[in-house]
């Protein structure tokens, strides 16, 4: 439970400066708080006078019926509140073209620069910036839009803005609802955004630019990679699977089945047919490459609470996927130590349902910064236990269509699924030459390299602009 704060009481002048709300979320969530503090910088401007565009730059957009397709030519990227939070579009769900270019929706369609702001839902008030390889998505209502005006302000800095703890606190004391949140434009239209000067704006603008554009180089090489690694093994029909133009698994007969499953998903055409293929060109099995290595779960276990000062912060299934985590601190004194993962390591989610957009059978690689965190046991921990072949070449393989599809084959259980442990050993692994093997994970360590170093001057474009409002009103 959050309370007021005896240095900085909420006072009755407050409430009509938010609209005579009653409840407690703009008053002990800093955002009243954050407004005076900012209110003693020498210039600042409401944010709808920063914005151009549809319904002056700040917008969301009409609810309307989707329809999803899977042909590329006939649909378009469709981003959601959770998408917009991923580090890899690859998977992105597509919604029909021809509604995306109607006169309804095509406003909707991301331009680079831009701010998203989710805007309904438990997790309302979450910020992410359109990297330069976005410009061809589209995105839900359910995403707030802001484009700046580049002749007012640099899409940058006010990303920056929006994204460091001074806007954090502004949007998410904007947020209304109890059950299901929601910020609409005009609750945010006022925001008053600090001018610090061009020169101090520019430098912030140029390292959230750079950042997005590394962001858009982690997704060009890891895509890059898992085209390499399938013409290199002489698959190149892999490399766009198209799953759901194959014919569907209505009815079949299997000839013979033992004591290992009798679940008909197990052996589904489709399925078994993309797991032949990938045993029909030189490979080793997976459980063969992981000897000596890892090929298992995580270990249960109770967390217990801690701060970020004294503990370490456990990523679970989905926050993993996204561009940086937000998972919860725990105390490492008391959890496995398998939670902390060797360079390299190959996570693929263990346990979920078998939803189209769900992470279930997707897969993160671990290594550069990501290694400082904890992970739950909610994952497969796949550790090569062969030097010449790296993790980065097996996750090249593993971010795949192919590998997604062999895995959710091999699924047991009820509500939720885990993977049948001998299926999983016997899964076949292409393998490349040698040379190729290396200049996949070179291409794979080059990706993670630009990730990394994207967080770095991300972290550097807030820390200037923290600095320079601290010491503005101090």
């Amino acid at each position: 439970m959050k309370v007021a704060e005896l240095s900085n009481p909420v006072k009755s002048d407050w409430f009509a400066d938010q609209g005579l709300r009653l409840d407690a979320s703009p008053y002990v969530a800093g955002s009243m708080k954050t407004k005076k503090l900012l209110e003693q910088l020498p210039k600042t401007e409401p944010l709808a006078r920063l914005t151009v565009g549809h319904n002056g730059g700040i917008f969301n957009g009409p609810m309307f019926r989707r329809v999803y397709l899977t042909d590329p030519e006939h649909s378009v990227p469709f981003l959601g509140t959770k998408d917009m939070m991923a580090a890899d579009l690859t998977g992105l769900p597509r919604l029909r073209k021809s509604d995306a270019e109607s006169s309804t929706l095509s406003y909707l369609q991301l331009k680079p620069g831009m701010t998203l702001i989710s805007c309904s839902g438990f997790n309302a008030g979450r910020r992410a910036y359109v990297r330069p390889d976005m410009s061809d998505c589209w995105s839900s209502q359910d995403t707030l839009k802001v484009e700046p005006d580049p002749e007012k302000i640099k899409s940058g800095y006010l990303y920056a803005f929006l994204l460091s703890k001074f806007g954090e606190s502004l949007v998410r004391g904007s947020v209304y609802g109890s059950a299901v949140k929601h910020i609409e434009p005009h609750h945010i239209a006022g925001l008053p955004v600090p001018r610090l000067g061009m020169k101090l704006e520019g430098q912030i603008h140029d390292l959230v630019e750079e950042c997005a554009r590394l962001r858009a180089e982690f997704q060009s090489s890891s895509v890059s990679a898992t085209k390499d690694l399938f013409t290199s093994v002489g698959l190149p029909d892999l490399i766009d699977v198209r799953w759901h133009q194959q014919e569907r698994d209505l009815g079949f007969e299997v000839p013979s089945v033992g004591s290992a499953s009798l679940r008909a998903l197990n052996f589904a055409p489709r399925a078994q047919r993309l797991v032949e293929k990938l045993g029909s060109v030189r490979g080793r099995s997976l459980g063969s490459i992981c000897e000596g290595g890892s090929l298992r779960t995580g270990a249960r276990f109770k967390r217990i609470d801690s701060d970020s000062e004294h503990g370490i912060r456990l990523v679970g299934q989905r926050q993993s996927f996204w561009l940086r985590p937000e998972g919860r601190w725990i105390s490492e004194a008391h959890a496995p130590d398998d939670i902390r993962l060797q360079n390299e390591t190959i996570l693929i989610a263990a346990r979920g349902t078998l939803g189209e957009n769900e992470v279930y059978s997707r897969s993160i690689l671990v290594t550069g910064s990501w290694l400082k965190h904890a992970y739950s046991q909610d994952y497969v921990r796949v550790v090569s236990g062969d030097s010449d072949v790296p993790g980065a070449y097996l996750f090249a393989f593993f971010r795949s269509e192919a590998a997604f599809r062999a895995l959710r084959s091999f699924s047991v259980g009820g509500k939720q699924q885990e993977y049948h442990p001998r299926f999983l050993r016997e899964l076949p692994v292409p393998l490349a030459s040698p040379a190729a093997r290396a200049r996949i994970a070179a291409t794979v360590r080059h990706a993670y390299k630009c990730r990394d170093q994207a967080d770095v001057l991300e972290d550097r474009a807030l820390a200037l602009l923290t600095t320079a409002i601290e010491e503005a009103v101090g």
